[in-house]
């Protein structure tokens, strides 16, 4: 019954959430470290984000059944293209349940190549992030701190994005 709940909210939030607002990123004194999230790759290799320390990282909940995640799925491939020779890495976390062919078959049918997969069939990190619905989205700083996150639909590859990763990759290293 709780799943049931959560998957409903999930969906409510997602095809709700307003894609227009404005992306507001905290200060850098301000910023929170990310916990470690339960996450592997698609080579069935533990992964954590502190794998990419010294790069930005937009991290991306996701799942293959939802809408707006299709819709959006193409941007932060965008994105990452546009940043393809920095140290930006759009990360993918598909929370599906099942096997990985779902995700790779559902990427292969987007066209979506560029981006780092992960996956988290037990939907844990929605619990650890306190994410309320598909997709959601984190801008992690190079030191692993919490910048923004954004749930619901939204351009990742718009110019205020790309000020913003630009931004981000200008900052000096934490002290």
């Amino acid at each position: 019954m709780v799943r049931i709940a959560t998957l409903v909210l999930i969906l409510l939030m997602a095809v709700t959430a307003p894609a227009a607002a404005k992306l507001e990123p905290t200060p850098p004194a301000a910023r929170s470290p990310v916990p470690e999230l339960p996450m592997r790759g698609l080579d069935g290799k533990s992964m954590r984000l502190e794998d990419f320390r010294g790069k930005v990282v937009v991290l991306n909940v996701w799942a293959t059944w939802c809408l707006p995640c299709r819709e959006e799925m193409p941007t932060l491939e965008r994105l990452q293209q546009a940043f393809a020779d920095r140290p930006v890495v759009v990360l993918a976390l598909s929370v599906d349940r099942g096997d990985d062919e779902k995700v790779v078959a559902f990427l292969d049918e987007i066209g979506v190549k560029s981006l780092t997969v992960a996956r988290d069939p037990k939907m844990r990190t929605v619990r650890i992030l306190g994410i309320p619905g598909l997709p959601a989205t984190l801008v992690i700083d190079r030191e692993g701190r919490e910048v923004l996150r954004r749930f619901g639909l939204y351009e990742w590859d718009g110019e205020d994005v790309k000020a913003l990763m630009e931004a981000l990759l200008a900052e000096p290293p934490a002290s």
